[in-house]
């Protein structure tokens, strides 16, 4: 019996069920299904990639389920560098080029093909299609994708037999795969290091997708203020499900785990337990971006006053950050360093905690000490698009240390941070924590402000709030 579990209530079945569920089921392959908009741009990705890596063969999986208990599987997010090659989103699939001898590349997927109704695999297998959904066949993936497509059940044993060709594989997304090929780490790493890099600059497709993401996070946001009572009257938690509800409605899920942080938890960084008190008097620090169905993210962070007004301490530090980030913005524009942005920011908060006497001074000497990182805590932005940190792995000659490009899209999010337990400032301003950041689009002659829908001043956000919340 397929995949029998061991406390199921059926422990085998007859042959007459069996021929029944095998038989009387419509043939729906769909037809004239057109390309998918997306995969021109693909098709172009790839060609890019081709170009670095001539003579090579190239494997680029999509990954697999995971487990979360026994037959529950975690929701499938498919690998990035593998989506942006070739639109898909499914989970075990994988995109192989296989390199010509007249030089170039002949790209195809493996996918896992519709469940044959002459199986009872189709019904009994866990993640068959009857209990988690119809896949698209072979054709109809071809027709969409614009891409030769195989049965990814041969992959494995098609990949270890096929010698001779150098082979480069993506590694720790799918390890059937990786165990049926013979390659070297560190080229491997080049491999990765490659996609994430041409992820850099976004094409005008990608660019269209981000505005849809931010577009739909403003609402989010908007969403979450006009229920900031109810949030009072039960915590962290509502505000998490408001604005998760706007991310399903409208795109695939969040692009990351929401910071819903009220109180003393806007002082840490990555707070995502969301399960504490919303008072009046306390900031409400909301970092969230609602990911597309095709998985580009935004990533916005507001810092919002629960009673809809900043006490003078808040407004204070909340100024420091707006004013670092208006520094920020200035240093975003082509042919700048990547770095000028976060340097700008940094510098401006290095001032203001020399001036306030929190850190030694002159500015100068404690910011290339890096003295305001005890209140700054990280950088100030990272780029953005199919991951919240996307190009994560792009060379850091690139990235990092590169320079800035029409197409980028980048976060600028200083933040100043407060711990309740931090004796070196005065009481009133423990347990403070402020992050602005906004989704910014490198253009010709500047930059765009991708998330410019929602205020940014204390007096925008206090205005805001009390048209929103009433």
């Amino acid at each position: 019996m397929a995949n029998a579990r061991k406390n199921g209530l059926y422990s085998e079945i007859s042959g007459e069920l069996s021929a029944l569920m095998k038989t009387g089921w419509a043939d729906t392959e769909q037809h004239g299904l057109a390309l998918d908009e997306q995969a021109p741009y693909a098709a172009g990705r790839r060609a890019a990639l081709s170009g670095l890596f001539p003579g090579e063969r190239l494997v680029v999986p999509s990954g697999n389920l995971k487990t979360r208990s026994n037959d529950d599987p975690y929701p499938f997010r498919p690998y990035s560098g593998y989506v942006h090659l070739t639109g898909d989103r499914a989970r075990d699939g994988a995109l192989v080029l296989e390199p010509r001898p007249d030089g170039g590349h002949d790209a195809y997927c493996y996918l896992l093909p519709r469940d044959g109704r002459d199986s009872d695999e189709f019904w009994l297998g866990y993640t068959a299609e009857l209990w988690m959904g119809r896949r698209r066949s072979l054709a109809e993936s071809e027709r969409v994708l614009g891409l030769s497509c195989r049965d990814v059940r041969t992959a494995a044993a098609d990949l270890a037999a096929a010698h001779g060709v150098p082979t480069r594989i993506v590694r720790g997304v799918d390890p059937a795969l990786e165990a049926a090929v013979t390659t070297d780490a560190g080229r491997d790493a080049e491999l990765e290091e490659a996609l994430s890099g041409l992820r850099l600059v976004k094409d005008e497709w990608e660019i269209g997708e981000m505005r849809k993401a931010v577009d739909s996070t403003v609402r989010g946001f908007t969403d979450c203020v006009g229920e900031l009572s109810r949030a009072v009257a039960s915590s962290e938690r509502w505000i998490e499900g408001t604005f998760f509800r706007r991310a399903r409605l409208e795109g695939n899920s969040v692009g990351y785990g929401s910071i819903c942080a009220a109180g003393d938890h806007a002082t840490i960084m990555h707070w995502t337990d969301n399960d504490g008190p919303v008072r009046p008097g306390d900031l409400l620090l909301l970092d969230a971006g609602v990911e597309t169905h095709t998985l580009y993210t935004a990533d916005v962070t507001r810092t919002l006053p629960v009673s809809g007004t900043f006490t003078p301490v808040q407004r204070t530090v909340y100024d420091a950050v707006y004013e670092a980030q208006e520094a920020g913005f200035a240093a975003v524009k082509p042919g700048a360093a990547y770095r000028d942005f976060h340097v700008a920011a940094q510098r401006y908060l290095a001032e203001k905690l020399v001036e306030w006497g929190f850190i030694e001074g002159p500015a100068d000497r404690a910011y290339e000490l890096g003295l305001q990182r005890r209140f700054t805590m990280a950088g100030t932005g990272h780029m953005l698009g199919l991951d919240v940190h996307d190009c994560a792995q792009a060379r850091t000659e690139e990235y990092v240390e590169g320079v800035l490009e029409p197409g980028m899209v980048l976060t600028v999010e200083p933040g100043l941070y407060f711990q309740p337990d931090d004796l070196t400032v005065p009481e009133e301003w423990r347990g403070i924590g402020v992050r602005i950041e906004d989704d910014l689009l490198v253009t010709a002659d500047g930059h765009e402000n991708l998330s410019a829908g929602l205020p940014r001043s204390a007096d925008e956000v206090e205005a805001w709030m009390a048209r929103v919340a009433g």
